[in-house]
C-alpha cells in the first residue's frame, strides 16, 4: 500500500484514506450525507465552508465511534491497554517554514512579518482553499465543534474538519466540548479546514514546499495540508487566540498553571528542559493546566481540554501521571514503537523520532482543577535553565525586568544533546514561545507588565541549570533544592528576607533561603575571573536577543537589563 509506516512488522496507513476496495456512490450534492451516528450536527453545516459532495459526514463522534473508525480505516493500531497508536508519516514535528498568513488590509497591521510570520496572497490561500474543498469531495469528513478556552466569559468557538477519524479524536482530546444540546446552534468564529494528505504544488500555489498552514485572520480561517502530525492543529487554534484575544486586552500564555489550595494561582514560563511540566505539577496544587492559558480581566483560565505530552523515555518513577495516560482508553499515541504481537509500547525507543507524543483528556489528572479557571495570578515564574552555569538559582524580578526576561525567552541547550555540539548553546524564544505569537511580541510583553502592576503580582525567574561551572565543569541544581526555593517564594517565605544586587544581571537574589545553604544564593566559581566572563558574556547575548524590542519598551526596562 502506499504511503505506509510500519508498526513493527505490522502496516499502517499514514494517509488516513478510506481502503480502496470501501464503495463510493454518486450522490447529488443536495443530497443528505450525515452519516447516523453523528451527534447533534449544527445548522450551521458544511455548505458554509463550500464543501459538498462528500461521501458522508460523520459529526461530533464519540470517542469510541472514532476508535472504530481509525481502525476500520487503517489509520491507527489499539496498543496495550486501550489507547491508539498513529503515525504522522514524514512530519514528526511542526513545519514552522511552512506557516503563512495571509497578507491583507485588516489584519496586515498587527502582524510580525518575518520568518516566523511569512506572507501568503489572498489569491494563493483562496486557490489552496479551492483545491482543498475539491479535495474533500467523495470522501468521508469528520467535523468536530469545539471550543478553545475554559473561561465562559472568554471562550473561542472552533470547527475542524478534517479527512481523518484520528484527528477528529485529536480535536476531541484536547479542546474543550460543547454540552450535545449546545452543539445543534454551534457556529465557529474560527474553522480549520485540515486536508493532511493534500499536498502543495510551490510552483502554482506560492508554498515553500508541499505541506502548507496558511491562515487568513480576517476570514477566520485556516488550512492544514501537506501533513498528518497533530501538533499543527493544536498550535493553529492556539496561534488564533494569540492573535484576537490580546486585541481585546486579554494576555495569551505559552505557560502552565497551577492553584493552592488558598486559591493562590501561579504560572510558569519556560522553554523545553527548563522543568515546566515537572514543576508545575506539584501533588499540594491543583493543575490549571500544562501548556496554554488566557489571563483575562479577573481569571486565568486554560485553553486546551487535553494535554499533548511528549513520551519519549516517560518512566513510571519519573512522570507516573503522564506514564499512567500511556495505558489508558482515549489516548493518542503519536509514532511511539510497539510490539506488533504484544501491542506494548516501547517508550524508550526514539527510531521513528525522538518526539513521540500522547495526547490525553485533562480529566486523566486527578489532581486537576476541573473547572480550567482560577483567579489572577499571584505569582509568575519564568524558568530558565542557564547551562552556563552563571545565573542565580531563584531571583526576584521588577515589573520591567519581567518584560526584559519574557521578551528575551533564554535558556541554553546543553552540550552533547545533539551531533557536534560541544559546548552550550543559548537559546532565546520572545514571550517563550515565538512562533505561535502572531502579534509583535511588545504586545504581550505590554499587556503582561499592566496586569502585574494592576495586580501587584511577584515574579521570580527560576535557574533549574549549573552551578559551579558551566556543563561540564559545574553541576546542576537538584530538582530537591529547586523546589524548595520555588515552594519558599509561593510560600511567601522570601518575602521578608534580604535581597543584594548581582553585579552583572542586575538580579535581586536573595541571602538567605529556609533550610538552603546560603552559599548557592550567590553563584560563584572557584575561578571567579573566568565567572565574571562567562557571565559578561551571557549578559552580551541576552542583550543582543533584546535588541529588536528596544524601541517599544520603556527607559527603566533598558536601565535594568544585564550590564555586558
Amino acid at each position: 500500500m502506499e504511503n505506509e509506516a510500519v508498526l513493527g512488522a505490522t502496516p499502517m496507513s499514514t494517509t488516513g484514506a478510506a481502503r480502496l476496495d470501501q464503495k463510493i456512490e454518486d450522490r447529488a450534492f443536495e443530497q443528505n450525507s450525515v452519516s447516523p451516528m453523528s451527534v447533534n450536527p449544527s445548522d450551521y453545516g458544511l455548505d458554509n465552508h463550500g464543501i459538498g459532495n462528500v461521501l458522508e459526514e460523520h459529526w461530533n463522534l464519540p470517542s469510541a465511534a472514532l476508535y472504530e473508525h481509525a481502525i476500520q480505516r487503517g489509520e491507527g493500531r489499539i496498543v496495550h491497554k486501550g489507547p491508539l497508536c498513529v503515525r504522522t508519516g514524514k512530519h514528526t514535528g511542526r513545519a514552522a517554514g511552512d506557516k503563512y498568513f495571509v497578507k491583507e488590509p485588516e489584519s496586515e497591521q498587527h502582524i510580525a512579518w518575518g520568518d516566523g510570520n511569512q506572507a501568503m496572497s489572498e489569491e494563493s490561500f483562496e486557490w489552496l482553499l479551492r483545491k482543498a474543498q475539491a479535495y474533500m469531495q467523495n470522501r468521508a469528513v469528520y467535523v468536530m465543534d469545539v471550543r478553545a478556552g475554559h473561561d465562559p466569559k472568554n471562550q473561542l468557538p472552533v470547527r475542524v474538519i478534517t479527512e481523518t477519524a484520528w484527528h477528529a479524536l485529536f480535536v476531541r482530546t484536547m479542546f474543550i466540548r460543547p454540552e450535545d444540546d449546545d452543539l445543534k446552534t454551534h457556529k465557529p468564529d474560527f474553522t480549520v479546514i485540515h486536508v493532511p494528505g493534500l499536498k502543495a504544488n510551490p510552483e502554482t500555489d506560492g508554498t515553500r514546499s508541499s505541506t502548507f498552514i496558511c491562515l487568513h485572520m480576517t476570514r477566520r480561517l485556516a488550512i492544514i495540508g501537506g501533513t498528518f502530525y497533530a501538533g499543527e492543529v493544536k498550535k493553529t487554534v492556539f496561534t488564533a487566540c494569540n492573535y484576537y484575544w490580546p486585541l481585546k486586552g486579554m494576555l495569551t500564555m505559552h505557560a502552565a498553571a497551577n492553584i493552592s489550595k488558598e486559591g493562590d494561582v501561579s504560572v510558569f514560563f519556560g522553554l523545553s528542559g527548563t522543568g515546566k511540566t515537572s514543576l508545575s505539577a506539584d501533588p499540594e496544587r491543583e493543575l490549571i493546566g500544562d501548556d496554554e492559558h488566557c489571563w483575562s480581566e479577573d481569571t486565568v483560565s486554560n485553553i486546551e481540554g487535553g494535554c499533548y505530552a511528549k513520551i519519549i523515555r516517560l518512566s513510571e518513577e519519573a512522570e507516573p501521571t503522564i506514564w499512567r495516560t500511556t495505558r489508558q482508553f482515549g489516548t493518542v499515541i503519536e509514532n511511539a514503537v510497539m510490539d506488533p504481537v504484544t501491542r506494548r509500547l516501547d517508550l524508550s525507543d526514539g527510531s521513528i523520532t525522538e518526539n513521540t507524543r500522547a495526547a490525553y483528556p485533562l480529566r486523566f489528572i486527578k489532581n486537576r482543577r476541573v473547572s480550567g479557571c482560577g483567579g489572577v495570578p499571584k505569582h509568575i515564574v519564568m524558568l530558565t535553565c542557564d547551562a552556563f552555569g552563571v545565573l542565580p538559582p531563584i531571583s526576584k524580578l521588577t515589573p520591567a525586568q519581567a518584560q526584559f526576561w519574557f521578551l528575551t525567552g533564554y535558556t541554553a541547550k546543553v552540550a552533547g544533546t545533539e551531533l557536534g555540539v560541544k559546548e552550550p548553546t543559548a537559546t532565546f524564544s520572545a514571550c517563550f514561545g515565538l512562533p505561535f505569537m502572531p502579534l509583535q511580541p511588545t504586545v504581550y510583553a505590554k499587556l503582561l507588565r499592566e496586569k502585574l502592576v494592576k495586580h501587584n503580582t511577584s515574579v521570580w525567574l527560576l535557574n533549574t541549570g549549573w552551578t559551579g561551572g558551566k556543563y561540564g565543569v559545574g553541576e546542576r541544581f537538584s530538582i530537591k533544592l529547586t523546589r524548595q526555593l520555588l515552594n519558599a517564594a509561593l510560600d511567601g517565605k522570601l518575602d521578608a528576607v534580604d535581597y543584594k544586587v548581582h553585579p552583572v544581571f542586575n538580579l535581586h537574589m536573595p541571602k538567605s533561603c529556609e533550610g538552603v545553604d546560603a552559599a548557592v544564593l550567590d553563584p560563584t566559581w572557584a575561578d571567579q575571573a573566568a565567572y565574571e566572563e562567562q557571565a559578561k558574556d551571557l549578559a552580551k547575548r541576552c542583550n543582543k536577543a533584546f535588541e529588536p524590542f528596544e524601541a517599544n519598551v520603556e527607559a527603566d526596562v533598558l536601565e535594568l537589563r544585564p550590564k555586558a
